[in-house]
Parts: C-alpha cells; sequence; structure tokens
C-alpha cells in the first residue's frame, strides 16, 4: 500500500477522531454549567433572573473599555510572545494590564452581585449561597425537610 495514502488515512482518522472527543466534550459541558455566582442567575426565579442579568449586562456595559484594554494586552503578549528575541519586561507588564483588567471586572460584577443579594430573598441568596459551595468544591449541605 502507498506510505503517501496510509500516512493520510492516518492523519484524518486522528483529526476526526479529535473532533468527535472534541465536541462530545462541549456537549458534555454545556449540559453541566459551571457553578459561578454568574451562573447561579440561572437557578432564580423568572423575575429574579431577568434583574440580575440586567445588572450583569449593565456591567459589562460601563466596563466595556476595560474589557478592550484587557484583550489588547492578551494580544500584545501574544505577539510579544512571538518575536524571536523575548522582551520579558514588556510581556510582564502586558500580563500585568490583563490581569489588572480581569480582576477589575470581577470586582465590579461582585459587587453588582452583592448589591443584588442585599435586597434578594433568603431563597435568592440560599441558590448564589449554594453556586459558591459548588464552586469551592464542597459537599451541599443536606436540605431541609418542613
Amino acid at each position: 500500500m502507498n506510505p503517501r495514502l496510509v500516512a493520510a488515512s492516518l492523519v484524518l482518522n486522528v483529526f476526526l477522531i479529535g473532533a468527535v472527543a472534541g465536541g462530545a466534550g462541549w456537549l458534555i459541558g454545556k449540559s453541566n454549567p459551571g457553578y459561578s455566582l454568574e451562573s447561579a442567575g440561572g437557578r432564580l426565579p423568572a423575575a429574579d433572573r431577568k434583574i440580575f442579568r440586567q445588572a450583569l449586562r449593565e456591567v459589562r456595559r460601563e466596563s466595556r473599555d476595560v474589557v478592550l484594554d484587557g484583550q489588547a494586552a492578551r494580544r500584545e503578549a501574544a505577539n510579544l510572545l512571538q518575536q524571536p528575541t523575548l522582551d520579558t519586561n514588556a510581556l510582564a507588564a502586558a500580563l500585568e494590564r490583563a490581569r489588572n483588567a480581569d480582576v477589575t471586572m470581577r470586582t465590579r460584577l461582585e459587587q453588582r452581585i452583592i448589591e443584588f443579594a442585599a435586597s434578594g430573598s433568603p431563597e435568592d441568596r440560599q441558590l448564589l449561597a449554594d453556586a459558591l459551595l459548588r464552586r469551592a468544591g464542597r459537599q451541599l449541605p443536606a436540605k431541609k425537610s418542613p
């Protein structure tokens, strides 16, 4: 058998197996969303969920410049990594800018979630607490029966 044909068949099979595995992983991830404070909003009652998501959208809209700066910093870092000689100081500065943008964005989102929780019901706060416990990798406390 032609060695080129065998090699091409092998490459194609590896690619197809990778695509199927990646697709399966993506589908599994979609059916089991992460447990963060943001994703906990999807478990809130409809009216509260709408308010929660609107508040988070407002934060993102207000923070557009921070997000864009973080993205620009990551692109700059990637560009620096591709240069023949690495400027470690410039790379460190670009990564610091990206990190600062991430921290600023997370801080703003968390502050808005705190405001939501402060005005929400105990049941809503319990949903948010459950999300934090899952995120921390801890078991949820047993539900109390009435």
